[in-house]
C-alpha cells in the first residue's frame, strides 16, 4: 500500500497537541495522546516531531503568532489618544471575557519554558514582540517591558485565583507603571 498524501497532517498534529494540553494539561501531552486526538498513526507524530519538546515548540510558536496578531489588531484598533493604562486594562478585560480557557492554555505552555529549555526562545520572542507593540505607545522600552510584565502577572494571578477582573484596579496598576 502506498503512502497516503496528507499535506495537512503536521498542522493537525500541532492543533491536536494544543487541544490535548487545553483539555487535560501539559502532563497529558504524549505522542500517543496527540496521535489519537489528530486521528493519525503514532508514527506520524514522531516523524514530524521527534521529541515532545519539538511538538511543544511548534504549538507555542503557533500560539505566539496568534498572540502577536491579536496584539497588532489591538494596537491598530485602539485610539492613539487613549491612555495606555486604559488600553491595557481594556485588553485584559477583552481577553478574559473572550476565552478564559484559551488564556489558561497559553499560560500553561508559557510556564512550561521554566523546565523545558527548547521552549524558552519562543517565550522570549513572545515577550519581545509584545514589548515592541507596547513601546510604540510608550516610546520607552523599559516602561513597555514593565507594562508587559504587569500584564502577564495580573492575568496569571486572575487565572490562578479565579478572582473577578476589576478594570479600575487594573487601570490603576498600569497607571503606576506607565506614569
Amino acid at each position: 500500500m502506498g503512502r497516503r498524501y496528507d499535506p495537512e497532517r503536521r498542522q493537525r498534529i500541532i492543533d491536536a497537541a494544543i487541544a490535548v494540553v487545553g483539555e487535560h494539561g501539559i502532563g497529558a501531552l504524549s505522542h500517543r495522546s496527540v496521535a489519537a486526538a489528530a486521528d493519525v498513526p503514532l508514527g506520524s507524530t514522531t516523524y514530524h516531531f521527534a521529541t515532545l519538546d519539538d511538538l511543544l515548540v511548534a504549538a507555542l510558536e503557533q500560539l505566539s503568532a496568534e498572540w502577536v496578531a491579536d496584539m497588532e489588531h489591538w494596537e491598530r484598533d485602539t485610539a492613539s489618544e487613549m491612555p495606555l493604562a486604559d488600553a491595557m486594562a481594556g485588553l485584559m478585560e477583552r481577553l478574559l471575557e473572550r476565552n478564559r480557557k484559551r488564556l489558561e492554555l497559553e499560560y500553561e505552555l508559557y510556564v512550561a519554558a521554566l523546565r523545558r529549555t527548547p521552549v524558552r526562545p519562543i517565550v522570549s520572542a513572545y515577550l519581545d514582540d509584545t514589548a515592541a507593540q507596547v513601546v510604540r505607545r510608550t516610546g520607552d522600552l523599559g516602561i513597555a517591558r514593565a507594562t508587559v510584565a504587569l500584564f502577564d502577572g495580573l492575568l496569571l494571578q486572575l487565572l490562578l485565583t479565579g478572582r473577578p477582573f476589576d478594570r479600575d484596579e487594573a487601570r490603576a496598576a498600569f497607571e503606576r507603571v506607565t506614569g
